[in-house]
């Protein structure tokens, strides 16, 4: 059985909800998974739990390490007895303070996984990597029709639900760009909704009873909002951010902006809210192979791969590993 130390930020007391849900799917695939959770703000920060991970990795003896964000990978990397793997997921690549850190765990890790397209073309490896965006859970529950979860939800049968992309004081949101975009609608019937303060299960509950689901997001990687509420089959509009235009082409009901104009979003916004049903963006995340079991795959792949054809061979300038062909 392959077993794998995942090591991730832990400053919120929790693992972010995407990286568990890849963990139960590697669980799934035969891998055993350990997590090492980082606290602590920046390099400096980071560095402070040096010596705890090492310990973890002596006494857990991990066939790879899989870190999540640039710094985490970073950090994983100061120890060169086992092969990491990085995962970069957007603000560790589109903030430039962040970014040169990030290419150094590029240089030392053995693999590094994008999850857009667009993140890519800014990092710019030269080699190592692959683009695998990180995938979601299907799940009974996405097929709710939109009474049903309306009436679990406690919402008005009579108004027209617009579900925002987050929180309102998240700066990049953008909530401004949401709220003018909904007031130019003229609508009294129509309500934004802030995604703030939901358990999982009411999250999808919403994505299922909402008209659209709207991002105005600033910079994205790539969003898992999007890709759950595609599942959910809900209309969607989004700012032209991460990979969103690629996860949604072929989508009916579902819209990317090519400007930042409200305007343009409320026109938008009235096309999605006039669709009628559910879109088939469900089908269209299982044949990107972006079901989480599907993803889980790739990922025990690349695993097999660094574990299996990785070796120590002594102190190199790009680190103990080489390719054995």
């Amino acid at each position: 059985m392959m077993k794998v130390l995942i090591v991730a930020s832990f400053n919120k007391g929790r693992f972010a909800p995407f990286i568990l849900e890849q963990a139960a799917a590697l669980q799934a695939a035969d891998c055993e998974i350990v997590f090492f959770g980082l606290q602590g703000n920046g390099v400096r920060g980071y560095l402070k739990n040096l010596s705890a991970l090492k310990q973890m990795i002596s006494e857990y003896q991990p066939d790879v390490i899989h870190a999540h964000y640039g710094l985490s990978g970073l950090l994983a990397n100061f120890q060169r007895k086992i092969p990491v793997v990085t995962t970069y997921h957007g603000s560790d690549i589109n903030e430039k303070k962040v970014l040169r850190f990030s290419k150094l765990a590029m240089f030392f890790s053995a693999w590094n996984i994008f999850v857009s397209q667009k993140t890519l073309e800014i990092a710019k490896p030269s080699k190592k990597y692959t683009l695998l965006p990180c995938g979601i859970d299907l799940s009974d529950l996405q097929l709710t029709d939109k009474s049903e979860a309306r009436r679990k939800m406690g919402l008005d049968f009579d108004k027209k639900y617009i579900l925002f992309a987050g929180a309102f004081n998240n700066k990049v949101k953008n909530a401004p760009l949401a709220k003018e975009s909904v007031t130019l609608l003229n609508d009294k019937s129509v309500e934004l909704l802030e995604l703030k303060g939901y358990s999982r299960d009411e999250v999808t509950l919403l994505m299922c009873a909402a008209d659209t689901f709207l991002m105005t997001s600033l910079s994205e990687g790539s969003p898992q909002v999007i890709k759950e509420a595609m599942a959910c089959g809900c209309p969607i509009v989004s700012t032209d951010v991460g990979d969103v235009r690629e996860r949604m082409e072929g989508v009916e009901g579902c819209y990317v902006a090519n400007t930042r104009n409200p305007e343009e979003l409320a026109e938008l916004l009235k096309k999605a809210m006039a669709f009628n049903g559910k879109t088939n963006g469900r089908e269209k995340i299982i044949a990107d192979g972006l079901d989480n079991k599907q993803v889980a795959e790739r990922l025990m792949d690349i695993y097999r791969r660094i574990a299996g054809y990785f070796v120590r061979v002594g102190a190199r300038k790009n680190g103990y590993w080489k390719v054995i062909r």
